[in-house]
């Protein structure tokens, strides 16, 4: 059986050491030590729900699996995510660690996953977190749904809609008297609208800028957001 085409250009963007590539917050300045986690960036093909805006780069039926993490969280509640957590001490390495966070998050079956590869890992100073992005392929895809204990809703988002250049701008942060600014997307209205920010924001469109998706969009778009909510 072929490679989908958004697989090989995952591939191909991965094997070009500069074409993904995002701002890391850098390491820890305190004595700490980072406690070390991994998030899965699951990219597939939906069997049934085509993408409501089209684009040229991407077929309709692209998706990208998202979380919105639950309310009771400690770090980012209710915010949309990638699945994942903290690295335990029976993972392997980063990849065990992404599936099996994805596993007990979402309920998908890691058998069906293909790897495709990693992404530097970058140091979340909220949550003294060292995260190692994993991409991953859904070869064989297989039924989702929340654990309600850390996820709240589990999605499959077209990345159509995402690239859709009227549902991306510029997420504004203000924090006591500084500004933080990022690259944002807003989900359809069918996923609850909500603005996808942060550090989920930001792997997403360095990816589909080193993969060659990206369409042009207006950075003079603002999405206000607050801490903990999307």
């Amino acid at each position: 059986m072929s490679k989908p085409a958004a697989r090989i250009q995952l591939e191909e963007g991965l094997e070009r050491t500069c074409g993904i590539d995002y701002s890391s917050q850098g390491l820890p300045t305190s004595g700490e030590s980072p406690r070390h986690s991994a998030v899965l960036i699951l990219f597939g093909e939906l069997d049934d729900v085509d993408a409501e805006a089209h684009c040229s780069s991407v077929s309709d039926d692209l998706d990208v699996l998202l979380t919105r993490r639950a309310a009771h969280m400690r770090h980012h509640p209710g915010q949309i995510a990638f699945p994942g957590g903290g690295a335990e001490p029976g993972d392997a390495d980063e990849i065990a660690t992404a599936l099996r966070e994805a596993e007990e998050e979402t309920g998908l079956d890691p058998a069906g996953v293909d790897i495709l590869g990693t992404l530097t890992p970058t140091y979340m100073q909220v949550s003294n977190n060292l995260v190692t992005p994993v991409i991953g392929w859904w070869r064989r895809t297989s039924p989702v749904r929340a654990d309600q204990s850390e996820s709240h809703e589990v999605m499959r988002v077209p990345v159509a809609d995402l690239l859709n250049p009227a549902a991306r701008g510029v997420s504004v942060l203000q924090h006591e008297s500084r500004t933080f600014r990022g690259a944002a997307f807003q989900l359809p209205a069918r996923f609850g609208g909500d603005i996808v920010w942060g550090f989920t924001g930001m792997l997403l469109s360095s990816i589909f800028d080193g993969v060659g998706w990206a369409e042009p969009w207006s950075r003079e778009r603002e999405f206000p957001v607050k801490p903990g909510r999307s």
